[in-house]
């Protein structure tokens, strides 16, 4: 359990911050489209759409940074996974497509703005499921034989990749909720509050399924879990969990702005740190480290450099977009 700092560490923690980054920006703009439907057509939808207008495609980018780093850094790995999980992989891609093109076209021909609503929400839906199963097949276990990728084409179809996949869709719906609660109003607003309560107990109780099935996938898992001194650390995630939680439910019936979107995303940071407690140091768990899987020292230097420039300027341009376009969101744009 302990943490060796060497280049391949950073590179794992680049990654993983990337990836926190992807799930928690594009987390709330998908969530918004899980939860197009219960928005009444009209104002309320498009006030929901135009609250994320201008950031969606930005926040994309940690995807791009996330995955395009696990190949450079981590080509093994990225070599396992991705076969193992194609068709996870080409449904999210096509989801992501999809709503991308949808929320282009809604505002363009008004004409069949109810199917642009519709492929809006079937895309976000299918993407989320997608990435909740994607984790869900990586911690359950993929066969790697001769450092290659030996399962079938349907290894990731479980009972537990399902559990995951709903998981994940209704954390990205609970960030969409706490997200409009910051920035719409009238209506809208009170329609966030509610879908916030609901999707709060669907994320709290799908967090709970998920991580009492976790252990009994491995043993690796319960000894990590639940032996001494391990627990001693690890007890610290569920507990801190229970506090967050606790206070979220606090800040929705209390009809706060900004701490319900806060105190999601921590419940969110604990998953990651809890993902962490299960995995480390194996991206492949059981199967290969991160010391296995890394690409040469000269090569993750190079990269190095390049992420030192370009994610500072990726932060940069990401919060200067969300500090214009700060404020709420009313029926005739922002103010």
């Amino acid at each position: 359990m302990g943490v060796d700092i060497d280049l391949t560490t950073v590179w794992a923690f680049i990654i993983a911050f990337a990836v926190f980054a992807y799930v928690i920006m594009d987390g709330f703009d998908l969530g918004i489209g899980i939860l197009f439907p219960f928005f009444d057509v009209g104002v309320e939808r498009d006030q929901a759409m135009n609250s994320i207008a201008p950031v969606w495609d930005g926040n994309e980018t940690w995807l791009v940074l996330g995955g395009g780093g696990l190949l450079a850094a981590f080509p093994m790995a990225y070599g396992i996974v991705l076969p193992a999980t194609y068709p996870l992989i080409i449904a999210m891609l096509l989801g992501l497509v999809f709503r991308g093109v949808a929320f282009e076209f809604r505002w363009r021909d008004p004409g069949h703005r109810a199917f642009w609503d519709f492929a809006f929400t079937v895309g976000s839906i299918v993407a989320a499921m997608s990435q909740g199963m994607v984790l869900g097949a990586l911690l359950q276990g993929i066969e790697v034989v001769d450092r290659a990728y030996a399962g079938t084409w349907f290894d990731w179809l479980t009972p537990y990749t399902l559990l995951t996949g709903l998981g994940v869709t209704a954390g990205y719906a609970l960030l969409g909720a706490t997200w409009l609660i910051v920035k719409v109003e009238g209506r809208c607003l009170d329609h966030a509050y509610r879908l916030a309560k609901v999707t709060f107990f669907a994320t709290l109780g799908l967090l709970v399924a998920v991580s009492l099935y976790t252990p009994f996938l491995d043993a690796q898992y319960f000894e990590r879990w639940f032996t001494m001194p391990n627990v001693l650390f690890a007890a610290q995630v569920p507990l801190l969990t229970g506090i967050i939680a606790f206070a979220l439910l606090r800040a929705l019936a209390k009809r706060r702005t900004y701490r319900p979107f806060l105190l999601a995303l921590g419940l969110f940071l604990l998953g990651m740190a809890g993902l962490g407690v299960s995995m480390w140091p194996y991206v492949v768990p059981d199967q290969v480290t991160i010391w296995d899987a890394a690409a040469p020292e000269r090569s993750q230097v190079f990269m190095l450099w390049g992420t030192a420039f370009i994610m500072p300027v990726i932060l940069a341009y990401t919060g200067w977009a969300y500090w214009v376009f700060r404020g709420k969101v009313g029926t005739e744009g922002y103010h």
